[in-house]
């Protein structure tokens, strides 16, 4: 069975192994030495046991690998030292005579009398800058201090199992998660405030690189590639990835048997493999996929993420919802006679509307997957038919044909997916890579690791009772550990990060294009929504309603012009949206203004616009951050124009 993250994850309630604590009730040789009291210590944090911690707020008895409570999430809190107070943030260890952390900047609480000035009001609104030898102090120790923290899991670990991420313009109903920390009121959020209205926020693009050791990564020879599988309705995607992942070992044998039967049941038998991905009674029962499902396996080079998307048009905002995180893709094309031309069709196909859409995410590579070969009988000519108009249309969507590449196959009689075909009548005309060798040839992505965190938020579960949230998403920029604080916009909650998940398995850290759970503490989970984007408290992403793009317009009947309705995706928000000005046409070639303010946009136009939406949103232009700044506008059921976020402007009420 593929271990499928649900972007909303079902928890099951935490236990322990008392037995791995080596409790001893019979060896009273330490009792008896102290007299039948336990052994004074220095910390604030009572030692009970050598490799257990004592909670000071609950008491309880945690290992020493956590650095959090695992009852009431209060951090973990190192023997007090003579001459030196310790930061609740950063843990950094500063001298007792001054009242302002010199690693992170966070005010000491209570402050003290003649603090070296450090706290003093003309200082308190900004960090204070210390000399170069503190500065390299505080990196050395916080670098002991990350490469000490051990990387064995909690034990309060998720129970994962799908990943179906809903339409992101729907509430999602909530069963979330948290506790709040005693210090978080305390805290310098930034050194320049701002509103959840406010509009601009500082520049990421100056900002200073994180220096974050990610503990996990570290050992991690695999990068992670996040790969959407796309294309028109009944082209076989989901029966192909089931198919690979079975093959792959990541469906058991007995799990196949299963799906097999029930499909014969209901008299599909031939969707077994697309049962292991669509597991919702209403997916099989209308034998389409309705959500986007998430799948894992590794390849020689990449730990592979899978993205199963729908390909039926009343899906496309699930579609873009998921794909856009996409680093590759797959399209994935019906061979047989009738199919492909209804998917390359302009009033409605779906494989040319999926390609304009993965091109709009920013993937540059991507796999052309001929399925159903068998049908045509392995026709060399069909396949050089379909490489020949679809290949016409992908260089006219930009992509290079150097990163295009095209593998026949059939699903279905497993042939050419992890080895060689073994049909003569495909290996008499076609020698090359079979599916799996195709996905590990692609060029490993670049990521933006030293630019602050953004990660925009997906799919997320609350735990009201436990006032916990998990939200689940891909790390755009920057990187993220346990224990850290993050900002929630646009509603600017604070929370902490207990802990984090990476391909259904704890980890102390993330990166930058690492898919994850984030599960946060100390924050209100009515405040937290699918859309909404963690960022690092100094620097908050923009807010607002109101837009410049830079768009190009596709293939449509109907003109644009000021006051047109439109539906406005980005990243995991879908908003109304209705264009208040047409600023300019630019040449498709140059760029260069060859209009000012047209009355009406058509089709194949490159254009600039305003618009304005029906609520707020997290958005960044595209030229600080790229997943954040990439738009696609559509009405009445179709895709009309892909842009880019040039400006962000001023809110408008």
């Amino acid at each position: 069975m593929p271990r499928k993250v649900n972007y909303g994850v079902d928890y099951e309630e935490d236990f322990y192994d008392y037995e791995d604590y080596n409790y001893d009730y019979d060896d009273g040789h330490e009792y008896a030495e102290t007299n039948g009291r336990v052994p004074e210590t220095n910390t604030k944090q009572e030692l009970v046991k050598v490799g257990i911690w004592r909670c000071s707020i609950c008491t309880f008895d945690n290992r020493a690998s956590m650095n959090v409570c695992d009852v009431c999430g209060n951090p973990k809190q190192e023997p007090v030292k003579a001459g030196v107070w310790c930061c609740p943030i950063c843990t950094f260890d500063n001298e007792d005579t001054t009242n302002l952390c010199d690693m992170c900047g966070v005010l000491r609480n209570p402050l003290i009398k003649g603090g070296g000035g450090k706290a003093s009001a003309a200082t308190s609104d900004k960090v204070v800058q210390s000399n170069v030898s503190k500065k390299e102090i505080a990196g050395e120790v916080k670098k002991e201090l990350v490469s000490e923290e051990p990387t064995s899991p909690s034990t309060s670990t998720a129970k994962v199992r799908r990943d179906n991420m809903k339409d992101r313009g729907s509430s999602i109903e909530t069963r979330g998660y948290h506790g709040v920390m005693s210090n978080v009121g305390s805290m310098s959020v930034s050194s320049n405030p701002r509103n959840a209205e406010s509009r601009i926020a500082p520049s990421r693009s100056q900002t200073k690189p994180q220096k974050i050791v990610c503990t996990d990564q570290l050992e991690d020879k695999l990068n992670q590639l996040n790969l959407a599988i796309v294309g028109h309705v009944d082209s076989g995607k989901s029966t192909l990835s089931g198919r690979l992942l079975h093959l792959l070992g990541q469906i058991s044998q007995k799990e196949m048997h299963k799906y097999e039967k029930e499909a014969k049941q209901q008299g599909k038998g031939s969707f077994a493999y697309a049962w292991a991905l669509d597991e919702s009674a209403e997916e099989r029962e209308r034998g389409i996929t309705m959500t986007v499902a998430v799948a894992y396996f590794n390849t020689k080079s990449y730990r592979v993420v899978l993205l199963d998307s729908p390909g039926h048009r009343d899906f496309v905002p699930n579609m873009i919802s998921g794909a856009t995180q996409a680093d590759a893709a797959i399209l994935v094309v019906d061979a047989s006679i009738g199919a492909f031309e209804a998917g390359i069709d302009v009033s409605g196909g779906q494989t040319r509307e999926h390609a304009q859409l993965i091109k709009s995410f920013g993937v540059d590579q991507i796999i052309i997957a001929i399925n159903k070969m068998d049908v045509v009988g392995y026709s060399k000519e069909r396949f050089d038919t379909i490489k020949n108009q679809l290949g016409t249309f992908l260089r006219a969507c930009k992509f290079k044909d150097s990163s295009v590449l095209w593998i026949p196959l059939s699903a279905m009689e497993n042939q050419n997916l992890v080895t060689s075909p073994s049909d003569a009548r495909l290996l008499s005309w076609f020698q090359g890579s079979c599916l799996l060798d195709a996905i590990d040839s692609l060029q490993p992505p670049q990521r933006d690791y030293s630019k602050p965190i953004l990660m925009p938020i997906c799919d997320l579960v609350k735990l009201p009772s436990q006032g916990q949230v998990s939200v689940c998403g891909k790390l755009e920029t920057g990187a993220l550990q346990t224990g850290d604080k993050v900002l929630v916009m646009p509603s600017r909650e604070m929370a902490t990060v207990r802990s984090l998940e990476h391909n259904s398995q704890v980890c102390n850290s993330a990166k930058a294009g690492d898919n994850v759970t984030v599960n946060l503490q100390g924050i209100d989970v009515n405040r937290v929504m699918a859309g909404d984007v963690l960022c690092h408290p100094e620097y908050p992403i923009a807010v607002t309603n109101h837009l410049e793009l830079k768009i190009l317009l596709l293939d449509i009947a109907v003109p644009i012009l000021i006051g047109s309705q439109l539906e406005f995706h980005v990243h995991h928000v879908k908003e109304a949206a209705r264009v208040v000005r047409i600023l300019s046409l630019l040449d498709p070639k140059t760029g260069k203004e060859t209009k000012k303010s047209p009355r009406c946009l058509l089709a194949k136009q490159n254009a600039i616009i305003e618009v304005v939406l029906q609520g707020i949103i997290c958005v960044e232009e595209h030229s600080k951050c790229k997943g954040l700044g990439r738009v696609s506008l559509r009405a009445s059921g179709r895709t009309i124009a892909l842009g880019l976020v040039t400006r962000v402007l001023e809110k408008k009420e």
